[in-house]
This record gives C-alpha cells, structure tokens and sequence, in this order.
C-alpha cells in the first residue's frame, strides 16, 4: 500500500480495499447463509448503492430516534468529548457513511488544533468519495485518507501503513451510530481487541451504543411507517437478484422486527410469506421455502452501563465517560486504552 498519506499537500487519499474478490466472498456468503438452518444474511451486505440511500432515508424518520439522540448529545459535549484526550490528535472513524455527525467532532477537533488527519474506513467507495469531499470543501484544514474496506481489512491496513506509531499525536477512534450492537457478543469483543491492539495507552475509543428502553419505543425504530425499513431489509434480496442472478419475488417476503427480551436485542428477519423454490443461478443454489419460514438478517443488541463497563473491562479498555441525550435513549462511551 501507498504511504501518499504522508505527504501533507496531497488532501485526498482513496485506498480501494474491498475490491478484487469481494463479489466472491458474497457469493460465498450468500450461500453459506441461505444453504443453513435457520437461514440467515449478513448485515454487513445491506450497504450496496441503494441499501446506504436507504439506510439514509431511515435516519431521518421520526421513529428513529436514534440520529437525533447522536446529534443532540455531539452538539452539546463535542468539545468535552475530544478535550478527554489529551494532545493533538488524529481521526479514524469506522462505518463513515455520510459522516454527517463527525462534523461536530472534527469542528471541535480544530477548534483546538490547526490541521488534522481523518481516516475514514467505509464499505462503500461511493460514500466516502461523497463524503470526503463536502469535508474538504468545508475545512480547509482537513487531510483525509480513506479506506473502502471492511473493518478488520481496514484496521489491519491502517496499522501495517504505521498511522498509529506517529506518535506525535495521539488517536481517536470513532465507531458512532449503534453498530456495536450488530456484533454477538464474541464478536464484539473480537473486534473491540482488533482495535484496541492498533492502539497505545491514552488513546481513545468513542463508541455509540443504544440503550435498553421500552420495546414500543424500539420495535417502531426498526418497523417504520412508512416502510423505508422494510425496503432497506428487502434490498437485499434485490442485490442477490442483480449480483448473482436470483429469481427472488420480494413482495413474497415481508419484513419482520422481534424483541428478544432474554438476548436484549432487536432481530430483524425476511418472512416467506408462501411456500416458494427461489434459484441463484450464479452458485447454482436452489432454496425451497415454506409459508412462514425466515431469512435473519440482522441483531441490534442494546445496553445498560454495566455492560458497556463489563465490554471495556474485557477488550483492554476502560469505560471513562458516558454522555446520554436528554431522554437516555442512547450513549456515547469514552473507551480508553489501557
């Protein structure tokens, strides 16, 4: 990989990480997952072109609180936040989509420092060149190199180049939005340690998570009215569909949200709604539905403080902060490496 980011005149840095093979890990994806029992698709596949347009569309309903709630506690702490790490600093932020909420953080950021180096890591190469470039019109001050990868892609990418043993500066990582809770409860803490072993002591993880709360209040966040969910759950068969030549009908699935009070999460499924043979020719995949039977993708844990202490404790950080919103629906967590 290039070490172009280096050089302070160059502004933008494109890395296209997620490209060569990434259409067969899907295709290999997709059939280990409709192939098994339960059946099941992964979250992390929602986010093709139309999917983040979606998934942007929902964080403006007003079911969903969960974009008001980050705006709210970033507009009043931001510069609380970044003054809890001490120094100049850099900025990584993973899953950047529109990078929207960052723009508290990165004006509080240069409210105290002249320049600064943000490394946004996206799946999408469209989002962040989008992204990236209304930042760079706005702040003159910013440097961005961007990686369109995966996160543990990303994160191992990011240490290989040596970002982190600058250690002229120190660094803040950015996991925002709720996708914490997309994780089980291995895997959050499988990917908590991959960060935190890019990481030196005094550094910094700033970690959105979603609190435990009324199940009306969740259920309407994942099931809105007017059905912006439902057709983002949906896309994903319409990706099949055009990447590996299925014959899904979606208006023969239907979207279901579920509170699973004993696991503290939010299951959204895909319901066959008739009894159904569906073919993905690419992989030669052949699926026999029944009426009823479900495609789960996607979990959204949510949290109360103790776990969230218990998280930090067991991936080699420790809970320094909590900043809610007025109603405590949700949570922004200072992680500090230890």
């Amino acid at each position: 990989m290039s070490d172009s980011h280096s050089d302070p005149s160059i502004r933008f840095t494109l890395h296209m990480l997620a490209r060569g093979g990434d259409s067969d890990t899907f295709a290999e994806d997709v059939r280990a997952g409709l192939g098994s029992r339960p059946r099941f698709l992964l979250p992390k596949y929602f986010y093709d072109g139309l999917g983040a347009q979606l998934f942007e569309a929902i964080c403006r309903l007003p079911e969903y609180y969960l974009t008001r709630a980050e705006s709210e506690i970033l507009g009043q702490h931001s510069d609380e936040i970044v003054a809890a790490v001490c120094g100049p600093v850099r900025l990584i932020e993973l899953g950047s989509g529109s990078a929207d909420k960052t723009r508290y953080l990165i004006e509080a950021l240069l409210r105290r420092q002249k320049e600064l180096h943000y490394f946004p890591v996206d799946i999408s190469d469209v989002s962040l060149e989008r992204s990236s470039e209304e930042l760079l019109h706005v702040y003159p001050q910013l440097r961005i190199t961007a990686y369109a990868a995966d996160y543990f892609t990303a994160l191992q990418a990011l240490a290989d180049a040596g970002v982190i043993e600058r250690q002229d500066k120190r660094t803040i990582v950015l996991f925002l939005g709720s996708n914490i809770g997309n994780f089980d409860e291995e895997e959050s803490r499988e990917f908590l340690r991959a960060i935190r072993n890019m990481l030196h002591p005094e550094d910094g993880l700033l970690i959105g998570a979603d609190l435990k709360k009324s199940v009306d209040v969740l259920l309407a966040a994942y099931d809105d009215a007017l059905g912006v969910t439902s057709a983002f759950n949906r896309n994903l068969l319409v990706r099949i569909n055009s990447e590996l030549d299925a014959d899904f009908d979606v208006r023969k699935f239907e979207h279901r949200a579920h509170y699973n009070e004993r696991m503290g999460r939010v299951e959204i499924h895909l319901v066959s709604l008739v009894k159904q043979t569906v073919r993905i020719r690419a992989i030669d995949l052949e699926i026999h539905f029944e009426e009823g039977e479900s495609i789960h993708t996607e979990n959204s844990y949510k949290f109360d403080l103790e776990q969230l202490g218990e998280l930090a404790r067991q991936t080699g950080f420790s809970l320094e902060k909590t900043w809610h919103d007025s109603a405590q629906r949700f949570s922004f967590n200072l992680f500090a490496a230890v």
